[in-house]
C-alpha cells in the first residue's frame, strides 16, 4: 500500500504542462511534486500515474516514491494566482505526489547522458503495456539525478480509461512506440518481454491496482483497470512486436 501524508505548505507552483502541479512539503519533513485531482485531466490521470508507476517498480525500473497526499482547502490561503487558489481548493481529500529529486534534470538525448540498451529497451516495454503516450523527445518525462534515469510523470498512460477500458480493445499493439524518445538506444525489447513480463502475474496487477483509493477507482472499476492489464500481458504480446518494428525502422 501506498504511504499516506498530509501536505502542511505550498511551496512553489511548477508551470510544465497543463495540469499545474507543485512542489509541496508533508508532515513527514518531505518534499513532493502534487498532482492535483482537480486538474482538467480529472482523477483518472492520478489513477494512472499510481499503477503504471507502481508497475514500472514493480519490473524494477527507476520511479520516486509515490504518496497519497492529504491536501486541505485553507493549504493556499496566502497564494495570490486565484488560478491557483481555485486549483487546490478544488482537490481538497487525497491527491497523488512524487517524492521530488532535488537538483534533477530533465533527460535529454542532446545532454550526453548514456541510458543502458538493457534499461532503455525495459523502459520501451513498460511504456507499451500501459499505452504511455507521453515519453516522446517533446516531452520525454524523465529525470537523470545522480547518475541515474528516473521515471516521472505517467498521467497519461492507460489512456483508454476515459472511456472505459474496454476489454475488447485490450490485446491491440501500441504505435505510438514509435515515438518514444528512448527507442534509439534501446537493445531488444523481446529480450526485455522474456526478463519483464514473468514479473507481472495476476496478483501483482492486482496488488498495484488494490493501491489506488477505491473512492477513484468508480469508472473504470479496479476489476476493469486488472482484467485489462492483464489481457495485455497474455501471449503473444502484440506491443512487444510492434516495439520491435520500430526499433528496427
Amino acid at each position: 500500500m501506498l504511504r499516506k501524508v498530509t501536505a502542511i505548505r505550498y511551496v512553489a507552483p511548477l508551470r510544465e504542462g497543463g495540469s499545474l502541479p507543485a512542489l509541496v512539503e508533508a508532515d513527514d519533513d518531505g518534499l513532493y511534486v502534487v498532482k492535483f485531482r482537480g486538474a482538467g485531466q480529472g482523477v483518472l490521470a492520478l489513477v494512472a500515474e499510481v499503477v503504471a508507476g507502481e508497475l514500472a517498480r514493480a519490473v524494477g525500473l527507476p520511479v520516486p516514491e509515490i504518496v497519497l497526499v492529504e491536501i486541505g482547502d485553507d493549504l493556499v490561503t496566502a497564494e495570490p494566482d486565484p488560478e491557483i487558489q481555485a486549483l487546490v481548493q478544488g482537490s481538497a481529500g487525497l491527491n497523488v505526489g512524487l517524492d521530488f529529486l532535488p537538483g534533477s534534470l530533465m533527460y535529454s538525448p542532446a545532454a550526453g547522458f548514456h541510458v543502458a540498451p538493457d534499461l532503455a529497451a525495459a523502459v520501451i516495454w513498460l511504456d507499451s503495456l500501459v499505452e504511455n503516450v507521453d515519453r516522446t523527445p517533446r516531452n520525454p518525462n524523465l529525470l537523470t539525478w545522480h547518475d541515474r534515469l528516473w521515471l516521472i510523470d505517467h498521467g497519461a498512460a492507460l489512456y483508454r480509461s476515459h472511456w472505459g477500458l474496454d476489454p475488447s480493445v485490450a490485446r491491440r499493439p501500441f504505435a505510438p512506440v514509435r515515438e518514444h524518445v528512448l527507442l534509439p538506444e534501446a537493445s531488444s525489447v523481446s529480450e526485455a518481454d522474456a526478463r519483464l513480463a514473468p514479473l507481472l502475474g495476476p496478483d501483482v496487477i492486482q496488488t498495484v491496482v488494490e493501491s489506488v483509493p477505491p473512492s477513484w477507482m468508480v469508472r473504470p472499476s479496479a476489476e476493469r483497470y486488472a482484467s485489462y492489464l492483464t489481457a495485455r500481458l497474455e501471449e503473444p504480446r502484440g506491443f512487444v512486436d510492434e516495439a520491435e518494428r520500430a526499433r528496427g525502422d
